[in-house]
């Protein structure tokens, strides 16, 4: 009788910590925002979207992605700021569809993105190729939804030299990388990944694979046309067009992007100023970290 008595009382008190958990709701643990956004049919790109506060808006370079930004994220977040990393259709996690892919394209995408999540006064940074897609965005949108630029290495404003611009790769080398692309994608990237600190063993090792993992996400495809697109871009028209605060980060150091494209975006962009990285080659955002998010922090709150 004692026996049954306790299995009674045992399963009646299952019961009722079973309904009190039925009761309970599950509250989400998603702040509710977008980790894919459609930015036209079938072509949904990978935002990365933390934080709270001014928007700031982060496009990253040749052929990363978004995830390049792992060590800014966190921390500019923490300083009040929503922090957007964007990755271009073709790289990453975003789709990469057969089509375009050039500077028209990428901006084209990023008005997409920031018309969707109603983005207003907004810093927008750019590394590298992305650097030159931002100015093309602010020049071409006439600064929608930005009030302030930063560019990190830019690949601008152009990455070949010219007859009338003796800076950058020969276009002659960089068909070379376009070769490479198409027949060793693989040995393009290592040397990529060679050329991108101040020299060749500046990088970790572990940050280097770290790079050269996110590289290899890329689609081929794009990696190619993205090559052809900075061989061929101009942006030297579209500088006097950018009116807002810019503020260029540039490594002394960099044999990707050299120090003298720092000096021309800075000769031909009004309201700019230049912050040089004396110990970094192109990787200065992970070559000198601490300094790099400390001037962006400065930048971001004037």
């Amino acid at each position: 009788m004692k026996l049954r008595n306790l299995f009674v009382a045992v399963t009646t008190f299952g019961s009722i910590l079973n309904a009190g958990y039925a009761q309970t709701k599950r509250i989400n643990a998603s702040a509710g925002r977008e980790e894919y956004i459609e930015v036209e049919k079938n072509v949904k790109l990978h935002v990365t979207d933390i934080g709270e506060g001014k928007p700031f808006v982060l496009i990253h370079g040749w052929p990363l992605s978004d995830a390049m930004y792992e060590y800014q994220y966190q921390d500019i977040s923490e300083k009040g700021f929503r922090v957007i990393g964007i990755t271009l259709r073709g790289f990453g996690k975003s789709d990469a569809p057969y089509g375009k892919y050039n500077y028209d394209v990428y901006a084209d995408d990023i008005k997409a993105v920031l018309d969707h999540l109603n983005i207003q006064n907004a810093t927008l940074g750019g590394f590298s190729m992305g650097g030159a897609i931002a100015i093309h965005y602010v020049a071409k949108y006439n600064s929608a939804h930005v009030a302030k630029l930063a560019l990190f290495g830019a690949a601008a404003p152009v990455w070949t030299s010219r007859s009338d611009y003796p800076y950058g790769f020969s276009k002659e080398a960089v068909n070379g990388l376009i070769t490479l692309s198409k027949t060793n994608r693989p040995q393009l990237l290592e040397n990529f990944g060679k050329l991108f600190g101040a020299s060749d063993t500046a990088l970790p090792a572990g940050i280097a694979n770290w790079l050269a993992v996110i590289n290899l996400e890329a689609s081929p495809f794009a990696t190619t046309q993205s090559l052809i697109a900075l061989r061929d871009a101009d942006l030297r028209p579209e500088l006097s067009q950018i009116k807002i605060p810019t503020v260029i980060f540039h490594g002394v150091k960099d044999r990707i992007c050299e120090f003298s494209l720092a000096e021309q975006m800075h000769n031909g962009i009004k309201n700019s100023v230049i912050v040089r990285f004396e110990n970094s080659g192109h990787g200065l955002f992970v070559e000198e970290r601490e300094k790099f998010n400390d001037e962006l922090l400065k930048f971001l709150k004037k």
